[in-house]
């Protein structure tokens, strides 16, 4: 599939997200971290939160979580969603200690939807250029 098959917004990579966006069409889960400090961040960005560093490492994260918050979306908010609906975008407290959102997709356990399920990260690639991210609960 290329963007011209793709109906959906695309995401633009930065220089300082790139390697973010390689890694999951790696099969990777990429988060950056202060090369000062060493803390672990998410989002992708130039400067460290936390000392200010502009230092920056890349290592390879587990992708296991656990939900912390979510929404379903019923309305389509660019036409290329519209046979898609609805879609839950999740919340999750990552292994490595930080917060990253995605789309939730796939069976859910019996108690359905819920505070701390575990998920793992999987892969979905949408283009030859891009994969996204997407959840499925491990529970």
């Amino acid at each position: 599939m290329d963007a011209q098959t793709y109906d959906k917004l695309l995401p633009e990579p930065t220089p300082d997200t790139q390697p973010y966006w390689d890694g999951l069409k790696a099969g990777k889960l990429m988060l950056q971290a202060c090369g000062a400090c060493g803390r672990v961040r998410h989002y992708p960005r130039p400067v460290c939160p936390h000392c200010f560093s502009m230092e920056t490492r890349w290592r390879e994260a587990s992708g296991r979580g656990t939900v912390q918050s979510w929404t379903i979306t019923h309305h389509a908010f660019h036409p290329g969603w519209k046979g898609q609906m609805p879609i839950t975008l999740v919340t999750v407290d990552l292994a490595e200690g930080v917060r990253m959102q995605a789309e939730l997709r796939g069976a859910l356990p019996a108690g359905g939807l819920k505070l701390s399920l575990p998920v793992r990260l999987t892969f979905d690639p949408v283009t030859s250029d891009l994969t996204l991210p997407v959840f499925v609960s491990e529970g």
